[in-house]
């Protein structure tokens, strides 16, 4: 589906944020699916009759399966300052994760050295250095159980590939729908029940303090949690 306003979490004249839905590719790959950045190219060019279309750039990158807040760039200066705001690790994520499995533990920071195998889009966690690894950190806590489900919030001190699934599988406590990494069974559309909550920076040009909230998807399940 295409993007709407309703599908617009901010916006000014350097960056446009979008509540992505899960199963939506934020750049292109090799399925041939249209990408989130194309959509929103479309409708920056309708929005504002830009027939050539317009300059937008990927800030960051969100898995397909994962929904909530994804940040796109409208100037290219815009774009080179939250590179380094990113790089800089001068932004704060937050991101809610469904679980079955309650965790070992309530709270905590994980700390794992990540390797990834590129040809099956996998990643292995370690609990220690190995060739080729990134260190990977988060911070988690639970934060409520609902009919036999357990609502995590994650906070990402890195932003390695996969980093969130992987670690909160080795607490025992994999994904709902994430059977990549020992849930026991995948989700019908292609989603899993992971979904970025919230995203925190000064802003790059204005130097102020931005705060994109992004509502849980509209799916039959996540609504549950809307007021936890």
């Amino acid at each position: 589906m295409p993007v709407t306003d309703k599908d617009i979490l901010y916006e000014d004249n350097h960056l446009i944020a979008v509540n992505k839905k899960a199963g939506d590719i934020v750049q292109i790959d090799d399925t041939g699916d249209e990408p989130l950045d194309e959509q929103v190219k479309k409708y920056l060019a309708k929005k504002y009759n830009k027939p050539h279309s317009a300059f937008l750039g990927v800030v960051h990158r969100l898995d397909r399966p994962v929904s909530g807040v994804i940040l796109f760039a409208k100037t290219s200066k815009a774009l080179e300052r939250m590179n380094a705001v990113f790089k800089n690790r001068e932004v704060k994520k937050t991101y809610w994760a469904v679980v079955r499995n309650k965790p070992s533990k309530l709270s905590g920071t994980l700390v794992h050295w990540l390797v990834k195998n590129p040809q099956k889009n996998v990643v292995t966690p370690y609990n220690s250095e190995v060739d080729g690894s990134q260190r990977a950190e988060l911070s988690f806590k639970l934060l409520t159980e609902l009919d036999g489900y357990y609502l995590i919030e994650v906070d990402p001190l890195t932003g390695r590939s996969h980093q969130i699934r992987v670690q909160l599988s080795t607490l025992g406590s994999p994904i709902v729908g994430d059977n990549k990494y020992g849930y026991p069974r995948g989700s019908r559309k292609g989603s899993i029940c992971l979904h970025a909550r919230r995203l925190q920076f000064l802003h790059p040009v204005k130097k102020e303090p931005v705060n994109i909230f992004a509502k849980l998807p509209t799916d039959g399940f996540w609504e549950r949690f809307e007021n936890c």
